[in-house]
C-alpha cells in the first residue's frame, strides 16, 4: 500500500501526522529498532493502529516518512562569502550529517521505502540547498556551476561513498568541490 500525500496543512490529520512521528522517534531512542512496532507506535501517539495502517500502509513507509522529515533542512546553507566557500561549507556538512550513524539508518529508511517518493523528497530538499548557493552566487556576480551538475559531482559521490561504507573526510569533500568549480572557470 502506498503512503498517502498530508490531506490538508492543519487540522486532525496534521495532528495524527505530528503525534505518530513523535511517537516513534521517541520510540527510536527509547529501545532497540528491531522492537519498535505499529502497535507500539500507535498506543504511544494516541491513536489506533488501522490509522497508522491506513495512512502509511506499514511501518517500513512510516519509518521513511519520519526520516524525509528528519532530513529536510531547518536552516539556509552558511553565507561563508563565496559561492565555492559556501559550497565547501554545505558539502562538508552533508557528508558529517549523512554519514553518522542517524544519518546512515534515515538514508537506509527512505531507501527501503516501496515507494519512491521519500527518496525523490530528499533529492529535492538537497536541490533546493544548492540552489540557495548558486542564487547567492550568482548575485554576488560571481559564475557557479549548473544545479545538476553540483548534484552528480559532489551530492551523489558523498552518497555513494556513505552508502557503500566510506565516510568522505573533508579534503576529499573539498576536493570535489575544487573540481565542479573549475569546470565553470
Amino acid at each position: 500500500m502506498a503512503a498517502k500525500e498530508k490531506l490538508r496543512p492543519g487540522g486532525r490529520s496534521a495532528r495524527v501526522q505530528a503525534s505518530v512521528h513523535k511517537a516513534t522517534r521517541d520510540l527510536l531512542t527509547e529501545m532497540n529498532r528491531a522492537e519498535v512496532t505499529i502497535p507500539l507506535i500507535a498506543g504511544k501517539a494516541g491513536v489506533t493502529p488501522s490509522t497508522i495502517y491506513r495512512r502509511w500502509g506499514d511501518l517500513q513507509e512510516l519509518l521513511a516518512d519520519v526520516a524525509v522529515e528528519r532530513l529536510r533542512p531547518d536552516m539556509q546553507p552558511i553565507d561563508a562569502g563565496s559561492g565555492k566557500a559556501d559550497l565547501e561549507a554545505w558539502a562538508e556538512q552533508y557528508a558529517e550529517e549523512m554519514s553518522s550513524g542517524p544519518g546512515r539508518e534515515m538514508i537506509r529508511d527512505v531507501l527501503a521505502a516501496q515507494t519512491g517518493a521519500n527518496a525523490c523528497k530528499c533529492c529535492e530538499y538537497t536541490r533546493q540547498q544548492i540552489v540557495v548557493i548558486a542564487d547567492r552566487a550568482k548575485a554576488r556576480g560571481t559564475t557557479f556551476p549548473d544545479v545538476d551538475l553540483v548534484m552528480d559531482q559532489v551530492v551523489a559521490p558523498i552518497m555513494y561513498r556513505i552508502l557503500f561504507g566510506d565516510v568522505p573526510d573533508a579534503a576529499r569533500v573539498r576536493d570535489l568541490v575544487s573540481r565542479v568549480m573549475n569546470l565553470t572557470d
